[in-house]
């Protein structure tokens, strides 16, 4: 019966079943499916994909909400090089997997409950929940218009994701996009720039309105609220010390970076630690969060590291624009019961250790403390710690300067008083920009703080200490694959090396195995079977050479299996039979010469995505090139061998 159908009275002759006739409401059921398949259709446009980029970015910004929240209620984290890995085409298991999501969320909510313990943050984490949730939502679209994977429209919500993920923790759009850009890119497709602004705005105003709805605020507001003056925050001599402190900041991230990358590569190669962090990693994590916790410990050598203080309230004490030492010159505050909310520079201060010597120590100690946090098998950010790190060391030089010149600098007849709270936010952008080799920091502080008025001294502080850590040493991100070993292709821009002078011929496999369109079956299935690669190039001829294309392993087995109907009994068959059965071949669009430079062919693999092209000479194929390969010529060049 429901086969049959017929026409309802009045109808402009559409067919219906028998059972939708005879049921109640037809027409308004009828309306009510209409609209629903109308509104598929609209969402789940081919090239529209807006409302997922919306949907990103407000989900982040609830969850980010929602953890501050949480961990304001109890007490009173990477992932990126991960990702960084994903953007060049090299597929890691499970990391873009859904089921994840829950064990990262309580992993990095207990890791932000521990507090100035600890002392870590939640950017690198929760820009890997940012694209894990991009990711299953872009798997949720291809199945609602039935579509196949699309790696390209993955990447391009993978991107989104990251600079979502950023901007909903510091509520900051602008830097979130141009920070992702600037990790996670070696080149950047324009067509992604507005999508990460949409999505990364979404997210930002979202994360900002939850606070005013939750009568935490009376309207948006920046995080940091500062108060340096309006009307000339700094004077012209001043920017002498700025890009003093640049430097500084460029020469301390370096020996950051050296430090933690080695003790990261001694945790995984000592035998006694390697072994714990594999087979007992809850007591590893036991341990080292009990030595940051007894030193911590407000009442002991707490104290003098400010510990009652949040992450927070760290940076609104350091943006401070009093001076402290001018104000403890005369005076001595005394150490309250409580952190005051109106004072919060009373933690930093010490009758015997001066504000100076609270600031060295907390720089000293919190330096080597952040580093073997780093190691703790737990999901954590690195960013503000960092962050904070380099507002202590600008407060440090702001402070001294004020004390060097308590009235002031004096220009053209005017005095200008020092305010070490610029210090400290140029400080704070020198050294997280320099750890992560970006730029982007600058325009972080500015929409942290809310002001614009440093952007000058900022920014050249940001560039000199890029100058100096860039040309030393790797970024945080890059070191962390290294030491993990993850697959990356070394940059080779900047690095005085002679990579022009190399060809393709001098480093490429000449070890390669072609299948010939003439090659009978008994020898392609030995091929098959003896070797494990993933793809075979194909040629014309086995005499000729000619790359015509390439055939995938695991199509030419299936179509190997499968016997043709077309092969005539008695006739001796081979690939050519198979690839005219249906066994699919895919064209060469991109091969390289073996006169290809070392530079060229690194630019092809970096903006293309690439894991390997095949070489050709007049057409014939001669060899291919990998990130083996390449890595090899590139440390051949940097690291040249001992002659024999």
């Amino acid at each position: 019966m429901e086969e049959l159908v017929g026409l309802r009275e009045g109808s402009s002759g559409n067919p219906v079943t028998l059972r939708e006739l005879w049921s109640p409401c037809p027409r308004i059921r009828r309306g009510i499916r209409d609209g629903l398949e109308w509104l598929k259709q609209k969402l789940f446009h081919v090239s529209e994909d807006w409302h997922l980029l919306m949907t990103l970015g407000v989900l982040m910004a609830l969850i980010s909400y929602a953890m501050d929240f949480a961990i304001g209620r109890v007490v009173r984290g990477s992932g990126i090089p991960e990702l960084k890995t994903i953007l060049t085409g090299v597929v890691l298991e499970d990391y873009l997997d859904i089921k994840n999501f829950g064990a990262k969320v309580v992993g990095l909510t207990c890791t932000l409950a521990s507090g100035s313990t600890l002392f870590l943050g939640k950017v690198g984490p929760f820009v890997h929940l940012s694209v894990m949730i991009a990711a299953y939502l872009s798997r949720v679209r291809n199945k609602a218009i039935r579509e196949s994977e699309n790696n390209s429209k993955q990447k391009e919500m993978l991107v989104a994701a990251a600079a979502v993920g950023v901007a909903t923790v510091f509520a900051a759009p602008f830097s979130g996009v141009l920070f992702s850009i600037e990790v996670l890119s070696s080149h950047y497709s324009v067509w992604d720039y507005w999508r990460c602004f949409f999505a990364a705005t979404c997210g930002a105003f979202m994360f900002r309105l939850l606070p005013v709805f939750n009568s935490e605020q009376d309207t948006i507001t920046s995080l940091f609220k500062t108060s340096f003056r309006v009307d000339v925050p700094f004077d012209l001599p001043e920017i002498f010390f700025f890009v003093v402190l640049g430097a500084i900041c460029g020469i301390v991230s370096c020996v950051y970076l050296f430090c933690q990358r080695t003790f990261l590569g001694f945790i995984r190669t000592n035998w006694f630690l390697s072994k714990l962090l594999a087979t007992s990693k809850p007591m590893y994590s036991t341990l080292a969060t009990l030595i940051l916790a007894s030193i911590t410990y407000p009442p002991g050598v707490g104290r003098f590291l400010a510990s009652r203080l949040s992450m927070k309230e760290h940076l609104d004490s350091l943006f401070d624009n009093n001076s402290w030492a001018l104000i403890t010159r005369n005076s001595s505050p005394p150490w309250p019961p409580e952190p005051d909310s109106q004072n919060l520079w009373f933690e930093w201060y010490h009758p015997r250790f001066t504000i100076f010597g609270t600031l060295a120590f907390f720089l000293v100690m919190k330096f080597w403390m952040l580093i073997l946090a780093t190691t703790i098998p737990m999901p954590a950010g690195y960013f503000m710690p960092i962050f904070i790190l380099g507002a202590a060391i600008g407060r440090l030089l702001g402070e001294a300067l004020s004390l060097a010149f308590p009235e002031g600098i004096t220009a053209g007849g005017v005095t200008y008083p020092i305010i070490p709270g610029g210090y400290a936010l140029a400080g704070a952008a020198a050294f997280s920009g320099a750890v992560t080799h970006t730029i982007s920091t600058a325009i972080l502080a500015f929409e942290l703080t809310g002001q614009i008025l440093h952007a000058l001294p900022v920014l050249m502080a940001v560039l000199a200490a890029n100058a100096i850590a860039q040309s030393c040493q790797a970024s945080l991100y890059d070191g962390t694959i290294i030491v993990k070993k993850l697959p990356y292709l070394p940059w080779i821009r900047g690095r005085n090396i002679s990579s022009h002078g190399v060809i393709v011929e001098h480093f490429m496999n000449c070890t390669i195995t072609t299948l010939a369109k003439d090659t009978p079956l008994e020898e392609v299935v030995k091929v098959v079977t003896s070797t494990d690669v993933a793809e075979y190039p194909l040629v014309e001829s086995t005499e000729s050479q000619i790359l015509v294309g390439v055939v995938r392993r695991a199509q030419l087995m299936q179509a190997l299996q499968t016997e043709s109907p077309s092969w005539a009994p008695g006739h001796q068959q081979c690939l050519q039979d198979v690839l005219a059965g249906g066994c699919p071949m895919e064209p060469m669009t991109l091969q390289l010469s073996p006169e290809t430079s070392l530079h060229q062919a690194h630019k092809f693999f970096e903006l293309m995505n690439l894991q390997s092209l095949f070489v050709t000479s007049r057409g014939r194929a001669v060899g291919f090139v990998s990130w083996v390969e390449l890595k090899k010529a590139i440390s051949n060049l940097t690291n040249p061998p001992a002659p024999k």
